[in-house]
């Protein structure tokens, strides 16, 4: 089991990620709930924007090793320390074979999963029991589904990652949460032309992850209507599994 975190009064918070959709959201949410924040995206103007008063504002690119080295140092600095870490960073592109393109592919990746490794590589030494780090990955990660060719690889290994560090550091009192959302409407679903099941605000998606973190649960996932769906197309034999995903999706 993880911590359950059901107070924010000054719990301080790294978001990294935090200048849009689910990141913005969930900043303005904990800011509302007390909790001392730090956020992180590529453009301070846009952390500007948010108007979060008394946020600590530390821009940096989370897929470059020296600069989460140094936004680290620099909140170190002022903080002391860091309660939990959590990392909303991603970037979606629709792409199936006939389409596959391997440097955007290999973009994507980049932010989904090696932004998320290199963040934890940064700041595992400050974890702390009764805290800990969150990954932000998917359902997409859960199997394999049309039109996620370079996104779903990452967030499965992303679960996968999340998994393990959870092995190593629960035993600790050191918390490890994947938070898997369903469809959340953001700059990045957008880009969807298809209809999205049972798609949430940003400002939901970011309810049901404080949610979550009340539950001291491993994975945080919603909405619980279609998550719980994936998951039970997730553990059926692939003789099954690839004709239904291609009735359902229209793939």
């Amino acid at each position: 089991m993880n911590p359950k975190i059901t107070d924010w009064q000054g719990k301080r918070v790294w978001l990294v990620g935090a200048s849009s959709g689910i990141g913005a959201a969930l900043a303005r949410e904990l800011a509302e709930r007390g909790a001392k924040l730090a956020l992180s995206a590529r453009s301070v103007d846009k952390l500007l924007a948010l108007g979060i008063a008394d946020a600590l504002l530390l821009p940096c690119d989370a897929t470059d090793p020296v600069s989460l080295g140094a936004t680290r140092q620099g909140l170190l600095a002022v903080w002391g320390g860091v309660d939990l870490v959590v990392y909303l960073a991603g970037d979606y592109v629709p792409m199936r074979a006939d389409n596959f393109d391997l440097t955007v592919a290999e973009r994507v990746i980049e932010v989904n999963f090696n932004g998320a490794m290199r963040l934890a590589a940064t700041v595992l030494p400050d974890l702390q029991p009764g805290g800990g780090i969150a990954f932000v990955a998917s359902v997409a990660g859960y199997r394999g589904l049309p039109k996620a060719l370079c996104y779903g690889p990452g967030k499965a290994a992303l679960i996968h990652f999340s998994e393990v560090l959870h092995l190593d550091l629960a035993p600790k009192g050191v918390g490890v949460w994947v938070i898997n959302p369903g469809f959340v409407s953001t700059q990045l679903t957008a880009k969807n032309d298809f209809a999205m099941p049972a798609l949430q605000t940003p400002e939901q998606a970011a309810l049901a992850v404080v949610d979550g973190f009340r539950t001291g649960a491993f994975e945080i996932h919603f909405p619980k209507r279609f998550t719980r769906l994936m998951k039970l197309f997730a553990h059926l034999p692939y003789g099954w599994y690839f004709p239904l995903i291609r009735r359902f999706t229209g793939g």
